[in-house]
């Protein structure tokens, strides 16, 4: 859902390994640029892989730890129709973690390898999921913004270089579409609503503005090591430019709705055909990368419980599959 703030590749995965056979090398490096796709079987750099665990993993993380802001609306929804649909989203967000999961394992980590650096704070996973939901338009500002911005990172995602990861996103991306058109119905409904709906619609759109801008990651001169990602066509656009994408689609739709953006800066320009915006607070954004959202405790501690809690769920699948396992061998 939300790939580019954390698809920064560290110093370690970017370093060359000596030991590896520079003829394999130049041959992935050609099937790279030729946007050809590497299959899990195929040879690649070992530097390509922890890349894309770390990503694809940091990716699935943040798929599943989405689920929390909105799952505790779900009893609250204004509507039987309303609490339909949201379910429905947040089935789609698990569903999307498994896609990413398995993605991943295609790369030789495990599921249970994944979610153990979660839990213990080495993996990271999107900054957004650190901010509170407070009110119900606080759902359709995530649907409409955030979804809105994973949308935007994962559409040229279809085309990463790593095959299973690339497949996965196709169906990813078909779903988020859907959610955000779900989010953005709320935002209609509540900014033609009551003074006090369309207020909460604007006070949504106040506290998830520029938290949606910072999901594209740093600046591109703070990305030093994106040029590796783009050689090897992990990446495809920077973050900037996505950023700037998205702020000349969003504020039309805001215009649309009636709804301000929480942007003194923000104004057309016509020379560069596109808006010029304010600076994002990178203070609180490495806060929040740091572990010091508004709800980031309170995240973890609820991903932490849901695990030990379903124990039982997954003792039970292999004690099932362990006699599967014997029914055949007999």
């Amino acid at each position: 859902m939300y790939t580019t703030e954390l698809g920064k590749t560290d110093a370690k995965a970017a370093t060359p390994i000596n030991a590896e056979d520079p003829a394999l090398i130049a041959a992935f490096e050609a099937r790279v640029a030729a946007d050809e796709f590497i299959e899990p079987k195929d040879w690649m750099p070992e530097a390509y892989r922890r890349t894309l665990v770390r990503q694809i993993s940091q990716h699935a993380h943040s798929e599943i730890v989405g689920m929390l802001p909105e799952g505790n609306w779900i009893s609250r929804a204004p509507s039987l129709r309303r609490k339909a649909v949201l379910l429905a989203k947040v089935q789609d967000e698990a569903g999307h973690g498994l896609y990413l999961y398995c993605a991943a394992e295609t790369l030789g980590t495990s599921r249970d390898q994944m979610i153990e650096a979660l839990h213990a704070g080495k993996a990271k996973y999107s900054t957004i999921f650190n901010y509170p939901t407070l009110t119900w338009a606080d759902i359709g500002a995530i649907g409409w913004l955030v979804d809105g911005a994973a949308i935007m990172n994962q559409v040229p995602l279809q085309r990463t270089s790593y095959g299973p990861y690339a497949r996965a996103m196709v169906k990813v991306c078909k779903e988020e579409s859907f959610h955000q058109r779900q989010g953005y119905e709320i935002m209609i409904a509540m900014a033609n609503g009551t003074p006090e709906q369309r207020a909460m619609a604007q006070d949504a759109l106040n506290r998830w503005w520029w938290p949606s801008l910072m999901m594209f990651g740093p600046p591109d001169e703070n990305s030093p090591n994106s040029a590796q990602s783009f050689r090897w066509r992990i990446k495809r656009d920077s973050n900037d430019e996505l950023r700037q994408k998205f702020v000349d689609i969003s504020v039309p739709q805001a215009e649309f709705l009636g709804l301000t953006v929480p942007d003194p800066d923000l104004v057309w320009n016509e020379a560069r055909g596109a808006y010029d915006f304010g600076a994002v607070d990178w203070e609180e954004f490495y806060a929040v990368v740091r572990g010091e959202g508004p709800v980031a405790k309170e995240r973890m501690k609820a991903r932490r419980a849901a695990w030990d809690e379903g124990a039982w769920v997954r003792e039970a699948a292999d004690a099932h599959e362990a006699k599967r396992v014997a029914r055949l061998a007999a």
